[in-house]
Parts: C-alpha cells; sequence; structure tokens
C-alpha cells in the first residue's frame, strides 16, 4: 500500500460558523467512509497560518520570524494521510474530500511503503 497526503486548501480566514456548520456534516460522513474502507491513517485540522514561526538557517545562524513561510491568500487548513493501492485510488478519495469541503484538496505521495 502507497501513503498519499491529502491537503486541503483554505482562506486565510476560518470560514463562518455557518459554513462550518454546512461543511462539516459531509466532511465527518467522507472521513467515516474512509475509515471504513481501512484506507485512513491520520488526519489533523491547523490554526491559521499566521500562527506559524519559521526556522531556517542563514549564514550559520538559526533565524526564527512569525508567520507562514509563504505569503498567500490560501494556505493548508488540514490534511489526511491515507493509505491505498494507488494513485487513482487516492486521487479519488481526494475528489471526495473536495466536494465534501468545497475547497481545493492536492494529492502527493509519500516517499516508501505504508
Amino acid at each position: 500500500m502507497k501513503r498519499y497526503l491529502l491537503s486541503v486548501y483554505q482562506p486565510d480566514n476560518d470560514p463562518p460558523p455557518e459554513v462550518l456548520a454546512s461543511v462539516m456534516p459531509s466532511v465527518m460522513a467522507w472521513e467515516e467512509e474512509l475509515k471504513t474502507a481501512g484506507s485512513w491513517v491520520f488526519t489533523a485540522g491547523l490554526h491559521p497560518a499566521s500562527t506559524a514561526t519559521v526556522v531556517r538557517l542563514q549564514e550559520g545562524e538559526l533565524l526564527m520570524t512569525d508567520g507562514p513561510f509563504t505569503e498567500g491568500k490560501e494556505h493548508i487548513g488540514g490534511f489526511t494521510i491515507i493509505k491505498v493501492p494507488d494513485l487513482d485510488v487516492a486521487l479519488e478519495w481526494g475528489r471526495k474530500l473536495t466536494r465534501a469541503t468545497t475547497l481545493p484538496t492536492e494529492v502527493r505521495p509519500l516517499q516508501g511503503e505504508a
């Protein structure tokens, strides 16, 4: 089995409560379907990108800066790691997740085998 990262991109601002209320039942149903299929490994939501701290090495010194690594209007809002036989199956889970969240989902293989 191969592992894939499904990253959900969302606008920088947290969604309004009414949007979450309409989307979360579909997201929870998607996750339950994924678990029933035996493909779920891990899921996590992330705090806004503005809460990030970037650590980088510059001229031998470690520097820490507040905020996201890249400037943008969207950042990863959450992710799921799945284990499935191949890319086609991973893409199908990505399509289902996009339908549930109404947000873009990036499907990316992890290195190595599950």
